[in-house]
Parts: C-alpha cells; structure tokens; sequence
C-alpha cells in the first residue's frame, strides 16, 4: 500500500495523543494479538515520546485460546488467574492508561460449546470486576483499535485475493479512524466537537423515552429522570480527557432497568468471543429479557443472558446515523468496535455511572436505586438500518421525531 508507514505512523499518532492521551511519568499498559507487532511498536514508542513511564504489552494468541477452550478441564475454565487480575488492578489504581487492539476471528470458536466458553468469560469479568468498573467509571482512561488479521480480513474480504485482503482492510480503517487525513489529530478534534454539540442538544432536551419502529423492532425504551447522553469522547477523574473508542460515530445512554418494553430486531451479526449470534430478536417486559431467538449462535445468545439476573436487562442506549463513515463503506465488519458505529445500538447487560448525574461518586447499590443495571456482562448489538424510526417522547407525551429512514432529522 502506497504510504502505509507514513498512515500506520499518523494511526499509532492519534492512538496515543488523542486516544489515550498518554501524561508524563504515567503507566500504559497495552493488550494485543500476536499478530500486530507493527502497531504496537510504533505506540509504544510514542507513548515513551509522550512522557510515559513504562509501557507493558499483553501479547494473545487466538489459537492458544482455542486449545484451552477445546480441551483445558472444564474445573479450569471456571477460574481466572489471580496474579493476572492483580496486575491489571494495580496499573488501574496508579492510573494507567490502557489501550486494547481487539481484532477477533468471527469463527475462532466455532465448534466449542458455548457452556465452556461462558464459563471463562463469566470467570474473567468476575475476577476482573473492579478494574471493569474502574473503566465504566471513566476512573482511568481507555481506548480500543484494531488492525487486520489474516483471518478477520478474510472474513470481510472473501472475495479478494488473499494477499490483498490486509492491505483492503488496512485501507478501510485508516479512513474510518480519520488516520488518512492530512491532519488526523485536528480532524479528531471536529469530529468530536460536531459530536459534543449533539449531546448539548440532547442532554438540554431531557426526553423521557425513546420509540422505535423498524422491520421486527416494535420498542419503547424509558429513561432515568436525571440520565446524561455521552459521546465523543470522556474526561477521567483526573480531568484528562481521552477517547474510548477509535473509531466512534455514537452518542449514548443509560435506560431505567425496568422500563423497556417490546421486541427488537439484530440487524447485524454480533461477534462475541468468536461465536457469531446472527439474526436474532429479543421481546422485553418490564425491562426484563422475556424471550430471545436466533437463526445463528441461540446457545451463545442465551449463555449471555444468563449470566447473572443483570444480564437480562439492558444497560446501553445509543443512537448511531445509518450514514456515517463505516455504515457508508456497505461492509459488515464481525467486529463490535466497527459494526456498533456503523449502527443504532443497545448493549446487554452493565450500565455506565458516568451516564447519571453524579453517578461517577455513586456505589453500585446508589446506582442501582436509581434504575441503572449491575452485570458482569456489556455486550452491544446493532439495531439500526435505512428502516429505523426513532421518535423521542417529552415528559408531558409529545412526540418528536429523531431519526427517520435510520438517520437524524433533529
């Protein structure tokens, strides 16, 4: 690819500066497959160009994940190392920064049952839950990016030549992340200032639910009274504001717990841990998940779902335009950091303080009194397409239209 070293350098260049928003003596910490030697290199190298302390790097191996999920004894998969969970719980209590490289095998798992594979992952987000709430809190700051894969690109690219499905993927993310322009890092800042000036006009408005009307979505979501919109970006404790998500096209949420009713529609396939869920619905009542469906990936979907009483309830709303950057270049990407961005979107499961009046100095219990949900679980999934209809409703019942044909109209 003409000028890649020139645009990984601009990606590596805005992971630090405006995703994580490296300080000076400050701790970073990075979790990467071993497939993205290239990327890691250059941020850690900016990172220490940015004052940083010590990187550390994380390396994972899908394949070795794989084997254990295959054939560790099944006791095993119930237990996450203590050691482990420690470490990450020590850089978060000295304010590191963390930046994860998620780019998964849609099909890495296919074949395992899906009872093992929640049992780790219940496991995992049980030994890591305070460093989990460290992040939701916007305690420490966070960022997430992906390169391409052999197999992910496949994915996306069956088509293609397989030595030209990197270098096709490589191109689609340097345009979504904004790595091609010839300023990322003022590009970001307009991109999250056009994003800021939403949220004014939502947070201002204080709607007290959201409608939605689409093929097989029939839906009303209520709001806490004193719900806060989020997006473009996030201020830690410290007052350094960082970007959790690269790239991002969304603002967001928190629903009451007990105030969704109705049926909602997938409208893309959900990638989770390696499992695809695809063409699935779920109808609930009350707030709670009552009945669930799926052509593809039913066990995974219910192993989601039970995972804890949380886990049946919602945590995330957000509102995502069908015409954005990634929804406009027509693929599916199996890769939640991209879909949810192409899409309209809700997530299973764990709310975030930080979308509650004063809910980043709240206990979960304080949370929890006033209607957010607690779960081991966030699973996003995409609910938005050309056919979405959002109207929001005022406290005194007025209708207004938000969204229609899947795009803003307000």
């Amino acid at each position: 690819m003409e000028n890649f070293e020139k645009l990984l350098d601009h990606y590596a260049d805005i992971t630090v500066k405006v995703g994580l928003n490296v300080q000076k003596d400050q701790e970073v910490m990075i979790f990467a497959p071993i497939e993205s030697p290239e990327i890691v290199r250059k941020v850690v190298k900016k990172a220490y160009e940015a004052g940083a302390r010590n990187v550390y790097v994380e390396w994972n191996d899908e394949a070795l994940t794989r084997l254990r999920l295959s054939l560790a004894p099944e006791a095993s998969l119930n237990t996450f190392p203590t050691w482990k969970a420690r470490a990450h719980q020590e850089l978060s209590d000295q304010k590191a920064a963390f930046l994860y490289i998620y780019s998964p095998n849609p099909d890495l798992l296919n074949g395992i049952d899906a009872k093992r594979i929640a049992a780790a992952q219940k496991a995992a987000a049980a030994a890591n839950k305070q460093f989990s709430n460290d992040k939701s809190s916007a305690k420490v700051s966070w960022t997430i990016i992906s390169v391409p894969t052999l197999a992910w690109s496949k994915k996306i690219f069956p088509d293609l030549p397989a030595d030209e499905r990197i270098d096709a993927l490589w191109k689609q993310i340097f345009a979504i992340t904004r790595a091609d322009a010839a300023d990322p890092e003022t590009a970001w800042k307009k991109h999250i200032q056009s994003l800021s000036d939403k949220l004014d006009d939502f947070n201002s408005a204080r709607f007290k639910k959201l409608h939605y009307k689409g093929p097989g979505t029939d839906l009303v979501i209520e709001l806490p009274d004193k719900h806060l919109w989020a997006g473009g970006g996030m201020v830690n404790d410290q007052g350094i504001p960082f970007q959790p998500n690269m790239p991002t096209e969304e603002i967001f949420t928190l629903p009451l717990k007990t105030g969704v009713n109705g049926t909602v529609a997938s409208t893309k396939p959900l990638n989770f841990g390696g499992n695809l869920i695809n063409q699935f619905s779920l109808t609930f009542k009350e707030g709670k998940i009552v009945d669930y469906a799926a052509k593809q990936g039913l066990d995974t979907l219910r192993q989601i779902i039970e995972t804890d009483e949380g886990s049946h309830y919602l945590g995330e709303v957000s509102l995502v335009p069908h015409h954005s950057p990634i929804s406009d270049t027509n693929l599916i990407f199996y890769n939640t950091l991209f879909d949810e961005n192409a899409s309209c979107h809700l997530a299973i499961g764990h709310s975030y303080p930080f979308n509650y009046q004063g809910g980043r100095k709240m206990t979960l219990d304080e949370l929890s009194t006033h209607g957010a949900n607690q779960s081991l679980m966030h699973v996003d999934f995409m609910i938005g397409s050309g056919e979405l209809d959002i109207d929001a409703e005022a406290t005194d019942g007025t209708l207004t239209p938000i969204f229609r044909s899947g795009n803003w109209v307000i």
